[in-house]
Parts: C-alpha cells; sequence; structure tokens
C-alpha cells in the first residue's frame, strides 16, 4: 500500500501517466494569431500517435491533427492556425493518444484564452477561399 501512494505522489508531482505515454507537461497559449500547443514525454512505449483535439464552450471536441511519436523524451510543438475561424476565444484542447493495439486515453485539458484581430479573421478567410 505504501509504494502505491508513493507512486501516486510521483505521478501527480511530476507529470501524467497516459496510455504508453508518460507526459511531462502539456501546455496551449495564444501566439501571434496562432494557439501553439506543446508537450514533452518522459517515455512512450507502445504509441502509435498522437491526436490534438479543439473545443470550444458547449461544443464537442473535434480532430485538429495527428503527430507520430519520435520516442522517448520527446518534445512536440504544434501552431494551429485554424483557431482564428470561429468567433469564441476560449480554447480546450486535449490530446487523444492511441496505442498500438488501439486503444485511447487522454490527457488533461487545458483551455488558452485567444483573440485574434477582425483583420486577422478576415485575410486568414480570403486564404481559406484559394486553397
Amino acid at each position: 500500500m505504501k509504494i502505491k501512494v508513493v507512486l501516486f505522489a510521483l505521478i501527480f508531482a511530476f507529470g501524467t501517466i497516459v496510455a504508453g505515454a508518460f507526459l511531462d507537461f502539456f501546455y496551449a497559449k495564444s501566439e501571434d494569431g496562432k494557439v501553439k500547443i506543446e508537450w514533452k514525454t518522459a517515455s512512450e512505449s507502445n504509441l502509435k500517435e498522437f491526436v490534438v483535439e479543439r473545443r470550444t464552450h458547449n461544443n464537442p471536441f473535434m480532430e485538429v491533427t495527428t503527430i507520430a511519436p519520435k520516442g522517448n523524451n520527446s518534445y512536440y510543438a504544434y501552431y494551429d492556425e485554424g483557431a482564428y475561424k470561429t468567433t469564441d476565444v476560449i480554447y480546450v484542447y486535449r490530446l487523444k493518444i492511441f496505442d498500438r493495439d488501439n486503444s485511447t486515453s487522454y490527457s488533461r485539458e487545458v483551455s488558452v484564452s485567444h483573440s485574434v484581430s477582425g483583420f486577422k479573421k478576415t485575410w486568414g478567410s480570403i486564404k481559406a477561399m484559394f486553397r
């Protein structure tokens, strides 16, 4: 019993075990009109992929991108350039983590306040028309 309590305390203090990954951290922040999502793993075993998911208030999560694992002690950063497309300014992100046996688990959710100028929203919409 004592070993389980110590292990729980270490996990709580230093990171989170999710599926086959041990996450050191998982953050999101507004940066230059985009949202930067970043995380670091201490160890990865049996991982198939990370899926970055996003939602706004009272909406379901939607898949933003899929990222292949790099191995133990890896740092990941993804810039969500599609965040300007909605009028909501609070985004909630999480990682959906798939193991090779197709089992899934989720990271904790992180919220970010994101505001983009009206000009940037309009320009983003115009660019999207020509993609």
